[in-house]
């Protein structure tokens, strides 16, 4: 079982940055790859952005490359998604995910992700 608790997110003005956090439980996080994924109210879950076990390796959604940027830090059993460049349609909750995988590409698809934190809201005023 690995427990996944988000924050950071909150209301911000158009252009503006925020830094999402998610901890991890457990003592095995560096095994997991991570995901971060979004929804909004009426969409579907959609995919955000995703780091490899290392950290060597990323990979992000079209509609937030060059804005969002995912890192993780083992030794704390945390990830984060620094977000800059905020647009409204970036208004959603935002859910991180780890997934067990023992191939080496990063895994983009929800049913990929094997445990899920309960979010967080980030809003992005106009």
């Amino acid at each position: 079982q690995v427990q996944l608790v988000e924050s950071g997110g909150g209301l911000v003005q158009a252009g503006g940055s925020l830094r999402l956090s998610c901890a991890a439980s457990g003592r095995t996080f560096s095994s997991y790859f991570m995901g971060w994924f979004r929804q909004a109210p009426g969409k579907e879950r959609e995919f955000v952005a995703a780091i490899s076990r290392s950290g060597s390796s990323t990979d992000y959604a079209d509609s937030v490359k060059g804005r969002f940027t995912i890192s993780r830090d083992n030794a704390k059993n945390t990830v984060y998604l620094q977000m800059n460049m905020l647009k409204p349609e970036d208004t959603a909750v935002y859910h991180c995910a780890a997934a067990f995988r023992v191939a080496t590409t990063i895994p983009s698809h929800p049913h990929e992700y094997n445990y899920w934190g309960q979010g967080t809201q980030v809003t992005v005023s106009s």
